[in-house]
């Protein structure tokens, strides 16, 4: 049951952090919220609120009494405020959930977290730049956690380059843990909750895919991470806002340059110029802002042997050599005479060995 009075007590609207500590101090515990009758609770907050309401409170119990039997069912980690393995950077925020729920390795090291944040829209310039930097990054320096937010261009981007270096990724999620959103990364999903990385939500798994939640949850991609990097941004987006929230809570931000041309840049551009963001070239340049320290020479992890490329690959690479915004895999049959499903294994090949990156729409561009 004391499940079911914590997770009742985190879904009063508007109650932060700090007025929990306070609310369960002159209460004693969650349980006494929920159990205190109405004149009393109004007497000792010394204020009138809605949710004082016993029918309030009995809703808000309802609902916690089906979660809790969801979590129960489907082994989600229910991650409380007050719990030691709640993340502590985003505890200090005045806004962080009280609730977490999780799917994953619940014991991550929070040791040097940096969350990748961008575009849906990714070139292959912020692919390609991502994926080399969570590489050097993974080589470079221990306890390296990467964070974002499950989405179509950078966030997947950013995910996958994790998995690929075998480093944890947290994937923050706008909506309960009975679904994925978008269904095309569920595979991903899975990968992150059994690689050691973890998928975190906080919202109950009856929640709804919203548009107003992915814009609510950048304030935990923000919160949870020692720094952010903005790989690329139209004018406005979501990864701008992650980047304000992060200033906000006087955590480092990064971006990445690009040619004042490039609408994917203007973004990222702008948070330079306006002094909101660091220019970032490489990792070097990460490690040397945030104080990280670099592993020993001799410790860094094994390098696979590049892979022999076959005749038909090396084709398609020298064709991708002359199309700097990859080209689609329509094109590419139709440029080298060669049938969809025998590109289509080729370039699957080439992607797991590093060799090409896959863009929205079915594109490719070379590394």
């Amino acid at each position: 049951m004391d499940l079911v009075w914590k997770i009742a007590f985190s879904q009063i609207k508007g109650l932060k952090i700090e007025q929990a500590r306070q609310l369960i101090a002159r209460l004693g515990s969650e349980e006494a919220f929920f159990t205190a009758s109405e004149n009393a609770l109004k007497a000792l907050c010394c204020m009138r609120n809605d949710v004082f309401e016993a029918s309030s409170r009995y809703k808000l119990l309802e609902n916690a009494r089906r979660e809790a039997e969801f979590i129960t069912r489907k082994g989600v980690v229910p991650i409380y405020f007050t719990d030691g393995d709640y993340p502590w950077r985003l505890a200090e925020c005045a806004d962080a959930p009280l609730m977490l729920y999780a799917v994953g390795q619940r014991g991550i090291s929070w040791n040097k977290v940096i969350s990748i944040v961008g575009t849906r829209n990714a070139t292959a310039y912020g692919a390609g730049f991502v994926k080399k930097l969570v590489q050097e990054l993974a080589s470079m320096v221990d306890g390296l956690v990467v964070v974002s937010g499950l989405a179509y261009g950078i966030d997947i981007i950013a995910h996958r380059a994790a998995l690929e270096a075998g480093v944890p990724t947290v994937a923050v999620l706008a909506h309960g843990l009975n679904t994925i959103y978008p269904s095309a990364h569920r595979s991903t999903a899975v990968e992150i909750a059994k690689g050691g990385g973890m998928l975190v939500s906080e919202y109950m798994s009856d929640a709804v895919v919203h548009k107003g939640n992915f814009l609510t949850r950048n304030r935990i991609v923000a919160g949870l991470c020692d720094c952010t990097l903005v790989a690329e941004s139209a004018e406005k987006g979501g990864a701008l806002v992650t980047a304000h929230l992060a200033n906000c809570y006087n955590r480092e931000v990064f971006a990445l340059p690009g040619r004042v041309s490039d609408k994917y840049s203007i973004g990222c551009n702008r948070l330079i110029s306006s002094n909101e963001a660091v220019l970032v070239n490489s990792a070097e340049d990460i490690l040397q802002c945030m104080n990280w320290s670099e592993r020993q020479a001799g410790c860094s992890q094994p390098q696979l042997p590049l892979a022999v490329m076959t005749p038909e690959q090396e084709n398609v690479a020298e064709y991708l050599s002359a199309m700097p915004d990859g080209a689609s895999l329509n094109q590419i049959c139709a440029s080298l005479g060669m049938p969809v499903h025998a590109v289509s294994a080729i370039m699957f090949d080439m992607e797991c060995n590093g060799v090409v990156t896959a863009l929205p729409g079915s594109r490719y561009a070379l590394l």
